[in-house]
């Protein structure tokens, strides 16, 4: 068992849920302000002190931007109080994933953090990716980015044994998925169009209560990562492809060491190895209720916690004194 594998082991389970907290409450203070970047600002800064308190050696892969772009928890940003000593760690990030839906106070608004051993997550430019998946129970290969969205739809009724027009799909409510759309609305298929966090939309397959069997369109690489981190600790499939809008975007691939620009991505080619996956709540959503700020300065926060080695998903209810 390798350093770092003993530092998940050991510690970073739940510490990983303290430092999503930060961003959480940090970001939930600027709720309908109206204001994306103080909000995004926010939890970045407060995601930055709390893995800055961890003893590792972590290196962001998925982070803000790159660094003349960002400021803080940029690509290749060194974190954690151990540099050179600690457990090397791989850190894929969002400390606001949903800034709009933050500033307008709309649901599903998360703090969201993913760490595995080193040279385990995709360290994907920050381009747009298509993507497909479904929750755990499903055949291998049920999803297929090569086939049309009808044949998809049509492969996933038929292994839940329903119609087409029983299933229900999450979207990106986006001008770019408008002939998705039609599709889907053609063959008679439930659309739940979001209109923010994909990671969230990726994840809600998983969860039967959601009612949300299949996760399609495009949306952020990034953010794919992430929510393939998540789907390697509860189970499904996942399927992702790098779309690229111009010579730009491909040399920054290339700079990031992607050489195959047309490769389609499963989820153990995202997220390998053992990796923790955790999310807070910012404001309330299918997946996590937000935070909560009550009288006398106490706030209260949920976060869930998965481990892809264990298969372990734990529900954290926090209770909070404000400092200040």
């Amino acid at each position: 068992m390798t350093n770092a594998s003993q530092m998940l082991d050991r510690v970073l389970v739940l510490e990983m849920v303290r430092v999503t907290e930060a961003a959480a409450i940090a970001a939930s203070k600027m709720i309908g302000r109206g204001d994306e970047k103080a909000a995004d600002a926010a939890a970045v800064e407060a995601m930055r002190a709390a893995l800055n308190e961890l003893y590792m050696d972590g290196t962001v892969v998925i982070g803000e931007g790159e660094r003349d772009e960002a400021p803080m928890l940029y690509i290749g940003e060194k974190v954690g109080s151990a540099p050179g000593k600690g457990p090397r760690i791989d850190i894929a990030l969002d400390p606001l994933e949903g800034t709009t839906i933050t500033a307008k106070a709309g649901p599903n608004a998360l703090a969201v953090l993913a760490i595995a051993e080193e040279g385990c997550l995709l360290n994907a430019p920050d381009v747009y990716m298509e993507k497909i998946a479904v929750g755990p129970g499903y055949p291998e290969g049920v999803i297929d980015l090569d086939k049309t969205a009808t044949e998809n739809i049509a492969a996933v009724a038929a292994a839940k044994g329903v119609k087409p027009a029983e299933i229900i799909a999450c979207v990106l409510d986006r001008p770019r998925h408008e002939r998705l759309i039609a599709e889907l609305r053609a063959i008679g298929c439930g659309i739940m169009l979001i209109p923010d966090g994909d990671v969230a939309g990726v994840i809600a397959t998983t969860d039967p209560d959601t009612t949300i069997d299949i996760y399609m369109g495009s949306g952020g690489a990034p953010e794919g990562v992430l929510a393939a981190a998540a789907l390697r600790c509860v189970g499904g499939q996942f399927k992702g492809r790098l779309l690229f809008r111009n010579d730009d975007e491909r040399a920054r691939a290339r700079k990031w060491g992607i050489e195959d620009l047309d490769k389609v991505y499963d989820l153990k080619e995202l997220a390998r190895g053992d990796c923790i996956f955790a999310a807070t709540g910012v404001t309330d959503g299918s997946l996590l209720d937000g935070v909560k700020h009550l009288r006398g300065g106490r706030m209260t926060t949920e976060s869930v916690v998965m481990r892809a080695s264990s298969g372990t998903v734990r529900w954290v209810k926090g209770d909070h004194r404000n400092p200040g």
